[in-house]
């Protein structure tokens, strides 16, 4: 799989932008705030629908305009043609010509994982994020993971509302009860089944970064213990006070451990970086062995705050997104990659909203 042709306009600092790319490494050289990031953000956006950045659509229309246009041509065993337009007034989503109606349908025409300074929050921040990280590999390897995730949260927020009422309609409360119990418990069996498998993953991957320096635990930790009926019954009354549903998927938390302490109060930085670099190559190779080819790896800014070993590390990853003709984008500031890629490089100058490729010197 690889992203052929990017097209921007009004994304970001980009007026219009159309841009050809090969499969290969690609590396957008360039000062800060040149809009490095934007094309890496743009290339997420048509992957995931949503900003790596935690942003809204809003915050990605360029300054002063009231909309943008992002749209992309990906080739892998068949070819897609990407079309994003959004406005205040507007939303427009086509995959190849036709609307999409359901994002089920739409997600993995595009696959792409970002390696960035905000999965930091991946360790330090809420559960939210690292169940979100869960979801993710699940929506983007099985089709029924989105449906079902919307029907939880619809049966979530509807339950909320009623719980916020002074007088609560049983009849509704109960539905919705249901509703949320049924699609909780296929959740919870979801998230349950994936640790097995990328756990072991994950550690070896940190192995490789910190040269077996310690041993990361993945641990998925359900709010439910054992019969979601039974415990959400027994709840009834704090929610009637707490006026928000007390327990479920919601709740759930993806405990990170190195040598059985908790990462996020014990690890140093150093060590947390190498978990979430560690995270996101699982990431990347979970989804490559579900779907036979690896997704686009997108790598921002970040490869020269790595030490030598560290970026090492990325290299099995590297390479098999090479032989497998997917792609690898990089921003740097200066020319600070394992200098083993240097030869295979296509290199992008990135200046004030604009990109241009730039001869090789080697």
């Amino acid at each position: 799989m690889h992203l052929a042709h990017l097209r921007l306009r009004d994304f970001r600092n980009y007026l219009r932008m159309d841009a050809d790319f090969a499969p290969g490494f690609h590396v957008l050289l360039g000062d800060n705030a040149q809009g490095k990031t934007n094309v890496l953000e743009a290339i997420y956006l048509l992957a995931t629908l949503r900003s790596f950045r935690g942003v809204g659509s809003a915050q990605m229309v360029r300054h002063g305009q009231k909309h943008y246009f992002v749209g992309g041509t990906v080739i892998s065993q068949t070819t897609h043609d990407i079309k994003m337009y959004w406005s205040a007034a507007e939303r427009k989503l086509t995959l190849d010509s036709q609307p999409v109606r359901r994002l089920a349908d739409y997600l993995g025409a595009l696959r792409a994982v970002v390696f960035c300074t905000e999965d930091l929050q991946l360790i330090k921040g809420t559960s939210r994020l690292r169940r979100r990280f869960i979801d993710l590999l699940l929506v983007q390897t099985h089709p029924f993971y989105l449906p079902l995730l919307q029907r939880y949260a619809v049966a979530l927020r509807s339950r909320n509302i009623l719980l916020k009422q002074r007088q609560i309609d049983e009849t509704a409360m109960e539905s919705f009860t249901r509703e949320l119990i049924d699609t909780g418990n296929q959740i919870m069996k979801h998230r349950a089944g994936l640790l097995p498998i990328i756990a072991p993953m994950a550690q070896e991957a940190y192995a490789r970064i910190s040269n077996q320096a310690e041993t990361l635990g993945l641990e998925y930790v359900p709010s439910v213990k054992n019969d979601f009926v039974v415990e959400l019954a027994q709840v009834r009354a704090r929610e009637r006070v707490l006026r928000m549903t007390a327990l479920g998927p919601h709740r759930d938390e993806l405990v990170l451990r190195l040598d059985d302490k908790s990462a996020a109060k014990f690890a140093s930085e150093g060590q947390k970086r190498s978990i979430a670099i560690a995270l996101k190559m699982t990431q990347a190779e979970y989804l490559a062995s579900i779907h036979g080819s690896p997704p686009i790896l997108l790598i921002d800014d970040i490869m020269g705050e790595l030490d030598l070993r560290r970026r090492s590390a990325f290299l099995p990853l590297l390479n098999r997104a090479q032989h497998a003709q997917s792609q690898v984008f990089m921003t740097c500031t200066e020319e600070n990659w394992p200098r083993e890629l240097g030869r295979q490089l296509s290199r992008w100058e990135v200046c004030h909203g604009a990109l241009k490729p730039v001869a090789s010197e080697l």
